[in-house]
């Protein structure tokens, strides 16, 4: 698991006023809770920050936030985005205790779909139904993502959550609750043709 550092500083000033004030200035306001501390108000740069939210590791990654010399090990839980520009509001860390299993959502990579059967035809449509997937682990086992080999995929299969090959120490939650938590998370099926997509009403205006 790579490591990623996060830089900040801590902040006394509160209040949508100071966040504003912050704003202006390219700094984004944030907190960190959980653990025995009690939460602290930090603030980040905000063009630095930018650049490691466009990374994958950013949302599903143990990230060591470093405030003013003093590394805790966190987890991203929330960020506030504005509706239009490109700027983060707000970020929310959680402390992650080393020996405390945790959950996190990990995104999902699909590799050599376009070398499979499926993917080779035309006659043929993947569909993926989930991106990413709640796992539980200690987080010296969290995986920044998981891999799902899809090469030899053809027409008619699905593949399901417990498909996925887990590393070890992590798990999926959702396999516990039942086999109806079992989803598919990549659906192999035939294209509807021309021919289908016709409706009887339509057939009837030709007439």
């Amino acid at each position: 698991m790579s490591e990623h550092t996060i830089q900040a500083t801590a902040r006394t000033d509160a209040g949508k006023g100071a966040s504003r004030r912050l704003r202006r200035s390219a700094v984004v306001p944030a907190i960190v809770y959980g653990g025995n501390a009690e939460p602290k108000s930090i603030q980040l740069d905000h063009e630095k920050t930018w650049l490691a939210s466009q990374n994958e590791w950013f949302y599903a990654s143990i990230l060591n936030l470093d405030i003013d010399g003093q590394v805790e090990s966190v987890l991203l839980r929330d960020m506030q985005r504005h509706p239009y520009k490109q700027q983060i509001m707000h970020l929310d860390f959680q402390r992650v205790d080393a020996n405390q299993t945790l959950r996190a959502r990990v995104p999902l990579h699909f590799l050599n779909q376009e070398k499979s059967p499926a993917g080779k035809s035309a006659e043929v449509v993947v569909t993926h139904e989930l991106n990413e997937v709640e796992v539980s682990c200690l987080p010296k086992n969290l995986p920044e993502f998981l891999e799902i080999d899809l090469a030899d995929l053809k027409q008619g299969d699905i593949v399901h959550l417990s498909d996925i090959k887990l590393p070890e120490g992590v798990e999926i939650p959702e396999l516990k609750l039942g086999k109806e938590h079992d989803v598919a998370i990549v659906i192999a099926k035939a294209a509807r043709t021309s021919d289908e997509d016709e409706t009887p009403a339509a057939e009837g205006d030709k007439k």
